[in-house]
């Protein structure tokens, strides 16, 4: 099907690919789409609901048929449309949705069931019997249901992510993409030229037609060399924009290795781009629309403008016999290309009345193709003529035209609305739906080539307040229409053939009274799956008007979202996966834990040692020896994973008493104070401890998993709540590695560390300080997580393994030695300090039982949203400690619920939930921390753990949430 003297492809570089097991032959610039129709390929895949045979219907991104699986085992990638895909040697694809065999598939039986299969019968067929929902029906949908399948392999390939900056960025190369990019580029102006397909030029390359004299692919040619030439400009081809954002944001999919036949080492197989552009052109083009008959959807049935594209692009005869059926002049010089082309056209059927053309072929002047005759492809067709008789016109192709439809999804992708033109019988971007953007060229209406040049030359002027450049010379003929949507009659005209949509489906919906466009929609699933309404939407839209008595833009479109067309998951995730899915982040001590045995859990995005175990000992037995050990001489725990906010200015105090509920202002130099949070909404977002410093420098420190959400928050406040507050804050948390030293034995192991002074009084609990560690230059606090005696040393996180090594050694010299987070937990569960098991975010400051910490005397972030009725009071679960009332009880688990001694068991007597629990070796018996409803005034009480996941169930004593050392001695002695 190739035709002599025509196409761009390279005759001189020969390629061979494979189709559902047989190979064929291709040349270099071929899309799998031309080289299969170069083949006189036709079917090349089935519907998804009906099965019935399909063929490609289109040239570009629009494209609803022709899904393939590009490739084999694990890097199979599945609905890759053939209309797009680059041709290269030795690519594999595969048809979908059929089995056995494309040309035998057992599922074209739905097509005889069409009768009972149509628009919303899913919604009342699997209704009944309910019994059998879990074991037929939803099995045999799942089985039949999708379009590819993705392999469930890692295909061992990247992706990754990246972020571009323009002063204007032009999304389309066609005629009004080129003269944006060259008025911006040539008034100095950073440009981005995005452009999907692998070869710039749009539908120049697709006509025959002249810019400036010369053939327009060579016009192309010789701007892409400028723009190429220019250090001001980026030519990305082979990337689709898929999405309009705020702030002038766009993301863009970029193809990096589609077009390969392996992946080159360390090239990611796409990239999704986030551009910050200042302005925007949109020159995206439009999507030539279908005109619905019977039987529409036999392969070779194409868009008239896509035989043009195979036909000079490529060089490739969609068919010996093709047919034309238009209802606009652009039908026409299809007609007129394949003729001049030596391809055989069998007829022109234009339902106008009166055109003013002239081909030396047969010409319809008001008749409609009423049905296409053929199963696996197409035969022939039926035209009425005007006068109703009815005849048979042979074609093994036809080419359709309806009009044309702007590509106005960018522009509606923040909420916007296209507006109705009645010049063009379609929907145009309306102006300033997306902020800095600026329509052009078709992507406005505007048809004709000289109509596009001058558009995206004047777009970008406007965008850039320069002037235009000068516009060369090309087609400028206006664009005649006569709406027509489809054509009358029995059987089924289908307006989305991916979804096997008819106008009959449309009929039903209205019906049923199913007449919101977004109603429409789902009930019939027009326009859903890739197609997104790009050639389905406005057929159906015109139907649904005609039915119920409406003009087309009283019906409206549907939503149109990001993306434009497909993304993978895996580009918007970049390089974040497998290992890198989340940073692995590791401690000072790493080293030396992994040396000692330890086992890890995360925390955060950290690493952390858990329990180091000693031969013979599981888990429990490590953690109860860790405690004890800290109890009773000396333990380290690295806890360099705190967060640690440095933060300085003349107005630090003053901030500092706003994000947090009690004072930091009357905080004295050389001191820590403990310090609470709250979100807007009046409940607890963190704790920590303040440290200041100096008398404008404070480092605050947060929980592990919370620091980025603390650092977030604070930047939120500095920038929007108070810009005039004159300080500044920085993360310091991988700076500093920093050791918990904790203990009876601590002050002595300080003391072999630390330069200076580590009396009570030079470093009372609560002071702090710059101190010498070893030599090197470091900070000691006097805080404690255990309730013991301690100290934490920090020192640049450089000196962090040979701290960790020397406190390990002095330690163990001591008697003590590392223990790990199940260690710390409970030790902090014994002593009553919480963590953000209990700081869920569903607590008030007032259910934690430091309610008095919100400070009368000033506002702060949350204060007065905490205040609110229903926040505090007896009514709310208030944090108290539990005790089972059994010593040797072993069933007490965070999760379980409390219940009173008699109550029944139900959700209307549940009066509160386990937050942590452990089993303390300081005690003997397990304890824990709970939630229960008017807490406080309930010590004393038994209440029942119930836990209904383990079976279980415990009678506990409630107390104060604290069990070590109520007084506070053994951390101020």
């Amino acid at each position: 099907m190739r035709l002599q003297g025509f196409g761009q492809i390279d005759r001189s570089s020969p390629v061979r690919f494979e189709f559902d097991g047989r190979s064929y032959g291709g040349f270099a610039g071929d899309t799998l789409a031309s080289a299969l129709l170069a083949n006189d390929i036709r079917l090349i895949g089935r519907s998804f609901k009906y099965h019935r045979p399909r063929g490609i219907v289109t040239a570009g991104s629009e494209e609803p048929n022709a899904l393939m699986t590009i490739g084999q085992g694990a890097a199979a990638n599945p609905n890759t449309r053939a209309t797009t895909q680059e041709l290269y040697d030795g690519l594999v694809a595969r048809s979908q949705n059929a089995w056995p065999s494309l040309g035998l598939d057992v599922m074209e039986v739905n097509d005889l069931l069409a009768p009972f299969l149509g628009a919303g019968f899913y919604y009342k067929t699997f209704m009944w019997p309910k019994a059998i929902w879990e074991k037929l029906y939803e099995p045999v949908i799942r089985h039949a249901a999708g379009l590819g399948a993705l392999s469930g392999q890692d295909d061992g390939q990247s992706y990754d992510t990246g972020f571009l900056h323009c002063d204007l960025l032009v999304i389309g190369s066609g005629p009004a993409g080129l003269m944006a990019a060259l008025t911006g580029a040539r008034a100095g102006k950073r440009v981005i030229l995005a452009e999907e397909d692998f070869a710039f030029g749009g539908r120049l390359n697709a006509e025959a037609e002249e810019v400036a004299g010369q053939p327009g692919p060579a016009w192309v040619a010789s701007v892409i060399a400028e723009l190429a030439a220019a250090p001001n400009v980026r030519l990305m081809r082979r990337t689709t924009v898929t999405g309009a954002y705020d702030g002038g944001t766009f993301g863009a999919l970029e193809q990096v290795a589609e077009h390969l036949p392996s992946l080159p080492q360390g090239a990611p197989r796409a990239t999704f781009w986030r551009i910050a552009a200042g302005r925007t052109v949109l020159a995206g083009g439009a999507h030539e629309r279908m005109i619905a008959f019977r039987d529409n959807d036999r392969p070779g049935v194409m868009q008239a403008s896509a035989v043009r594209s195979y036909l000079h692009r490529y060089g490739v005869a969609p068919g010996r016999k093709v047919a034309v059926f238009t209802n606009n002049d652009d039908g026409w010089r299809t007609a007129a290309d394949l003729i001049a082309a030596g391809v055989t056209v069998t007829a022109v059927i234009d339902p106008r009345a009166h055109t003013q053309h002239d081909l030396p072929c047969r010409m319809i002047h008001g008749g409609v193709v009423t049905r296409a005759h053929g199963r696996l492809g197409l035969d022939n067709i039926t035209v009425r003529k005007p006068d109703g008789a009815e005849i048979k016109v042979d074609a093994d192709c036809l080419a359709v035209s309806g009009g044309w439809n702007p590509s106005v999804h960018l522009t509606c992708h923040m909420n916007g609305r296209p507006d109705w033109s009645e010049d063009i019988a379609a929907f145009v971007p309306r102006p300033g739906a997306v902020p800095g953007l600026i329509a052009a060229g078709a992507a406005n209406g505007m048809f004709s080539t000289h109509g596009a040049l001058r558009s995206g030359a004047q777009a970008a002027a406007e965008a850039l307040d320069i002037k235009p450049i000068k516009v060369p010379q090309a087609e400028d003929a206006t664009f005649e229409i006569t709406p027509f949507w489809h054509v009358e009659g029995p059987g089924r005209a289908f307006l989305d053939p991916q979804n096997d949509v008819s106008v009959k489906d449309v009929k039903a919906a209205h019906q049923e009274n199913f007449r919101s466009v977004e109603h429409m929609k789902r009930y019939t699933t027009l326009g859903m799956a890739t197609d997104q309404g790009k050639l389905s939407n406005v057929g159906a839209l015109a139907i649904m008007a005609r039915l119920t008595g409406r003009d087309i833009p009283e019906v409206g479109t549907t939503t149109f979202r990001p993306p434009y067309t497909p993304v993978p998951i895996a580009a918007f995730a970049g390089r974040a996966a497998r290992d890198t899915f989340r940073p692995h982040r590791l401690t000072p001590s790493d080293a030396l834990s992994r040396e000692r045995g330890a086992e890890f859990i995360e925390a955060g995005l950290w690493h952390r040692a858990a329990w180091f175990p000693q031969p013979g000992e599981d888990w429990l037995a490590a953690c109860n020896r860790e405690t004890t050990m800290v109890r009773e001489t000396v333990g380290v725990a690295d806890v360099t994973t705190l967060g640690k906010i440095d933060i300085q200015g003349p107005d630090a105090a003053v901030f500092l008493d706003r994000v947090y509920t009690n004072m930091f202002s009357t905080l004295k130099v050389g001191r820590v104070r403990y310090g609470l949070m709250l979100r807007e909404d009046g409940f607890v977002m963190d704790d920590g401890t303040c440290a200041r410093l100096g008398d404008q420098h404070y480092v605050m420190t947060t929980t592990t998993a919370a620091a980025g959400q603390v650092m977030v928050h604070l930047q939120f406040c500095q920038q929007v709540l108070w810009p005039e507050l004159d300080v500044r804050f920085i993360s310091v948390t991988d700076q500093w590695a920093q050791f918990a030293v904790a203990g009876p034995k601590a002050r002595d192991l300080i003391r072999d560390v630390v330069a200076e002074d580590v009396s009570d009084e030079s470093f009372p609990y609560m002071g702090c300080g710059a101190v010498t560690v070893l030599g090197v230059p470091g900070r000691l606090f006097r805080i404690s997580f255990s309730g013991e005696h301690a100290y934490e040393v920090a020192v640049p996180a450089r000196y962090g393994d040979a701290l960790a090594r020397a406190l390990t050694e002095r330690a163990e010299a001591l008697g003590g030695g590392l223990y790990g987070m199940e260690a710390l937990n409970v030790l902090r569960i014994e002593k009553g300090y919480i963590t953000h098991a209990e700081i869920d975010g569903r607590v008030t400051a007032d259910d934690i039982g430091m309610g008095r910490m919100v400070s009368a005397k000033k506002d702060c972030v949350g204060k007065v949203m905490s205040e609110r009725p229903g926040l505090h009071g007896p009514e709310r679960c208030q944090l108290v400690g539990l005790r089972p009332l059994n010593p040797d009880a072993a069933a007490l688990h965070a999760g379980a619920h409390l219940f009173a001694l008699k109550a029944e068991i139900t959700p209307d007597t549940d009066q509160g939930w386990l937050s942590s629990a452990c089993y303390s070796p300081t005690f003997g018996h397990r304890i824990a921390y709970a939630f229960l409803k008017n807490g406080r005034a309930r010590h004393g009480e038994t209440v029942r753990v119930v836990d209904r996941t383990k079976g279980t169930e415990t009678l506990c004593d409630v107390t104060a949430p604290m069990f070590y050392d109520q007084e506070g001695g053994k951390l101020r002695g």
